[in-house]
């Protein structure tokens, strides 16, 4: 027995008997934490920087229609006027709420029928539309301890005073000038649009869009842009509004937001639109396009160098969970592939197309897509 322990121990020292151990299974290799990104510019970059436009009136003693012509060439001067619908898109209830307030009205839509509401309950603090009869009216309510049923409107209606109307949704208060209607959306939601004048909508919509304290001549580019923006829109109508207030199409937040500045600007400009082919232009607007315009879907949308712009750099670093989580199907992230860009400007310009690998399969978005999917500044970047 000792001679076999002592033969086995040899062969065991000379490593001829052993078992081979087993290997251990291959560990996935992780990919990068993150993903470090450089950017150029703030926005699509079509239409008119709004910081360009700055820059060549303050630096540049540029006029406000020589900015325009410079950002929308080849487009001649019109006038608008009238009213524009407005989709109160921060109003994301079933109901349309005002404050009680002197001379409120409520109008029947389809007849023009109007009811005076400021003495039926002079205690009440709110009044509301809302469907009835399977959306087929409009009840008019009025709150007073509780909501109380006032009356019930055949088909559609709508406020209106001898002052601005203070409408309370979700996001707060805000006061708007024209009228207030609950309207019906084709998916049978009932929804809000303010019905207002023209000049009293850019009222709400030039302060927003840029600063009223900026040079004088770049505030009212930006009145001459945002009033030809909407008067297009109004040219291209929704199924039940013209326009909405989100920056889906331009930022709106009521005759509250109105500014003496911006007001100087668009009554310096009164009614002045830009025109193509004799209708309004596709006046597309953002606030830095890094140094050079971008090509549209219109032929005033051209590619060109900006020297005004004062490219706005930035920089991002992009999380690989945060790439993961919006495409779980790849796997672990593994890396950015740029496949196209283009071809203007620094880096050979704007991300067209953008490959997202990761360990189980890839993704390919376009660049304003992969701009949208992670909210970066412009689809102007590379990694750094």
């Amino acid at each position: 027995m000792r001679r076999a322990l002592g033969l086995l121990l040899t062969v065991s020292l000379l490593g001829i008997a052993a078992p081979p151990a087993q290997a251990r299974p291959t560990e996935t290799r992780r990919g990068p934490a993150a993903v470090d990104l450089e950017g150029r510019g703030f926005g699509h970059g079509r239409g008119m920087s709004q910081y360009g436009a700055q820059a060549a009136a303050s630096k540049h003693d540029k006029t406000y229609r020589q900015i325009l012509r410079f950002y929308y060439p080849r487009l001649e001067i019109g006038t608008a006027r009238g009213n524009i619908e407005v989709l109160i898109s921060s109003d994301t209830g079933d109901d349309v709420i005002v404050q009680q307030a002197t001379g409120l009205s409520v109008r029947q839509l389809s007849t023009g029928k109007t009811w005076k509401l400021g003495d039926v309950a002079p205690r009440a603090t709110r009044w509301r539309l809302t469907a009835a009869d399977g959306g087929r009216s409009t009840r008019v309510s009025y709150f007073l301890e509780r909501w109380r049923s006032h009356k019930v409107v055949a088909g559609e209606a709508e406020f209106f005073g001898k002052k601005p109307l203070s409408l309370i949704d979700p996001a707060g208060t805000r006061r708007y000038q024209g009228t207030l209607r609950s309207v019906t959306s084709p998916e049978g939601d009932r929804d809000t649009v303010n019905v207002v004048a023209l000049e009293a909508y850019l009222r709400g919509v030039v302060p927003r869009e840029v600063p009223a304290k900026w040079h004088p001549e770049a505030v009212r580019a930006q009145a001459v842009a945002a009033r030809t923006y909407a008067d297009h829109a109004r040219d291209h109508p929704r199924a039940y509004y013209d326009i909405c207030s989100s920056t889906s199409c331009q930022v709106y937040g009521g005759i509250g937001d109105s500014h003496p500045a911006s007001d100087a600007a668009i009554r310096a400009t009164a009614g002045e639109v830009l025109l193509s082919g004799g209708k309004a232009a596709f006046t597309e607007f953002s606030s830095s396009n890094g140094g050079w315009t971008v090509a549209g879907s219109v032929p005033y949308q051209v590619a060109k160098q900006d020297s005004w712009d004062p490219v706005n750099g930035w920089s991002y670093r992009l999380p690989a969970t945060k790439i993961e989580a919006r495409f779980p199907g790849i796997g672990d992230f593994q890396r950015l592939e740029i496949r196209k860009r283009d071809g203007h400007g620094a880096w050979n310009g704007r991300v067209l197309k953008i490959r997202i690998v990761g360990s189980r399969g890839s993704v390919t978005r376009t660049g304003e897509e992969f701009r949208f999917d992670f909210s970066l500044r412009s689809s102007w970047l590379r990694k750094a």
